[in-house]
């Protein structure tokens, strides 16, 4: 299924997969941090990646066992905010928690994602 979508994209997207970069294929809309749709996903081989967004699945435990799912099938697990969020960076703070491979949060051009990137830099900076 991954290399299907893959022969659909721009080529020099396809070159950069082919020369050993890993090319992650995530599922936001298609799995939208749901146990059953990320089950579904990984029977189909849709993904090798997951978003996770907690206001999605509703609590933290639910979250956390969303990115367990996403380890157990080998898949790079990318924790993201919701756009137009309020300043709480607790998101910062799972991302690092669960030592996300990424972390979608966007440019600092706003009050609520310059609080998360100050979150990072105060948990880099071990406060």
């Amino acid at each position: 299924m991954i290399l299907k979508i893959l022969r659909r994209l721009p080529r020099r997207i396809v070159v950069a997969g082919k020369s050993g970069t890993k090319l992650w294929i995530a599922g936001d809309d298609l799995t939208t941090t749901n146990i059953d749709r990320m089950e579904r996903a990984h029977e189909k081989k849709s993904v090798n990646a997951v978003i996770i967004k907690p206001n999605q699945i509703g609590s933290v435990t639910e979250t956390l066992n969303a990115v367990r799912l996403g380890r157990e099938y080998g898949w790079a697990v990318v924790v993201s905010h919701r756009s137009g969020e309020t300043d709480d960076d607790f998101i910062a703070d799972l991302a690092y928690g669960v030592a996300a491979d990424g972390f979608k949060l966007g440019a600092p051009a706003r009050g609520e994602r310059v609080a998360k990137y100050n979150r990072l830099l105060e948990i880099e900076a071990g406060e």
